[in-house]
C-alpha cells in the first residue's frame, strides 16, 4: 500500500532582488523594495512530500535518514545564509520562492522519492513544485471581511431557512474571509519568478478585496443580488475575477481557496487548468431560477 508523508524543514536566510545589466533606477522599479542593499530575511518553512511502499515496520521511509538528507543537502548550507551566493544557480537566477523550490527538488530528488516541494517564504507567501519541468505555483494569501445572507430570493423565508438555516435570518452575517489565489507558470531563468509578485498582488487587490471589503454582498455586489453568495459561489465568483488579469500577467491561475471560518473552506480550481482535479466544489454558481 502507499502512503504519502511530509517532512518539515525550516531555514533563516537573506536575499536581494537586482539584476546587474539592469539601472538602479530600473531595479527599483522591477522590484520595489527587494531591491534595496544589502537585502532582507526570511524565516522560510520547507515541506518535504514523499511517496512510497509501507514495508514490513509500518514505514514509507526512515525518517532519520530524511531528516538527515534535508538537512546536509538543503538547510544546512542554506540557514544563515545571504541566498544570492549560497548556491551557484543563484548567479544566472534570482533566489526567489518559486526558483528556491524548484533547486530544493534537484537536491533532494535523488536522494528521496519526492511528490511535492512546498516552501513558505512567510505565512502569506509560498511555492509548490512538483518536478514538472519549469513550472511551478505561487500562492498568496490575503483576506477581506463582508457579510452575507444566504437566502434564494425565489423562496419564502420559511424555505430559506429549512435549507441555510440560521445563515438565512433577515439581516445577514458577517466573516473575516481568508483567501488564497494559487497561479502557476514557468520560472523565468533570469528573474526567478513565475510572474510579478507585486503586479499579482495589485490584480488581487483591485478585483477581489477592494471591492469586498466590508461589504454586504447581497446587496453590494451586483452579481450577487441573484446569485446566493455561498462560500462555494463567492470562490467562483473570484475565480472568474482573477483568470483574465492573471493570463495577461503571464501566468495562469490555478486554484481559489476561500476560507469563510475555521470550520468552512472550499476550494475551486481554473476551468482551464490541465491540473485541474474533479472536485464538487467545482460546480456553477447557484442562481436565481436554477
Amino acid at each position: 500500500m502507499q502512503c504519502l508523508i511530509t517532512r518539515r524543514a525550516q531555514f533563516s536566510a537573506s536575499h536581494r532582488y537586482w539584476l546587474p545589466e539592469l539601472s538602479e533606477a530600473e531595479n527599483f522599479a522591477k522590484f520595489g523594495q527587494t531591491a534595496r542593499a544589502p537585502g532582507h530575511g526570511h524565516n522560510y518553512v520547507l515541506y518535504v512530500s514523499m511517496v512510497g511502499e509501507l514495508d514490513e515496520y509500518g514505514m514509507v521511509l526512515n525518517l532519520s535518514n530524511v531528516k538527515h538528507t534535508i538537512r546536509s543537502e538543503v538547510t544546512e548550507p542554506l540557514d544563515f545564509s545571504f541566498l544570492n551566493e549560497a548556491w551557484l544557480e543563484f548567479q544566472d537566477t534570482l533566489p526567489t520562492t518559486e526558483f528556491l523550490a524548484y533547486l530544493i527538488w534537484h537536491r533532494l530528488a535523488p536522494h528521496l522519492p519526492l511528490t511535492n516541494i512546498q516552501l513558505f517564504e512567510h505565512p502569506q507567501l509560498w511555492a509548490d513544485y512538483q518536478g514538472n519541468s519549469m513550472e511551478a505555483y505561487l500562492t498568496i494569501s490575503t483576506h477581506f471581511s463582508a457579510a452575507h445572507r444566504l437566502a434564494h430570493p425565489l423562496l419564502s423565508d420559511e424555505d430559506n431557512s429549512k435549507i441555510y438555516g440560521k445563515c438565512a435570518r433577515p439581516h445577514g452575517h458577517g466573516h473575516n474571509y481568508h483567501l488564497e489565489v494559487t497561479i502557476r507558470g514557468q520560472i523565468d531563468p533570469r528573474t526567478g519568478m513565475i510572474a510579478d509578485l507585486g503586479a499579482v498582488q495589485k490584480a488581487i487587490d483591485d478585483y477581489v478585496v477592494e471591492p469586498f471589503d466590508h461589504t454586504f454582498l447581497n446587496k453590494d455586489i451586483p452579481y450577487f443580488a441573484k446569485v446566493v453568495p455561498t462560500a462555494e459561489n463567492i470562490a467562483v465568483y473570484i475565480r472568474d475575477l482573477l483568470q483574465n488579469p492573471i493570463d495577461e500577467l503571464g501566468a495562469h491561475l490555478h486554484k481559489i481557496k476561500l476560507i469563510e471560518s475555521p470550520n468552512n473552506s472550499c476550494e475551486v480550481y481554473c476551468t482551464t487548468s490541465e491540473h485541474q482535479p474533479h472536485l464538487a466544489a467545482n460546480r456553477e454558481p447557484v442562481a436565481v431560477g436554477v
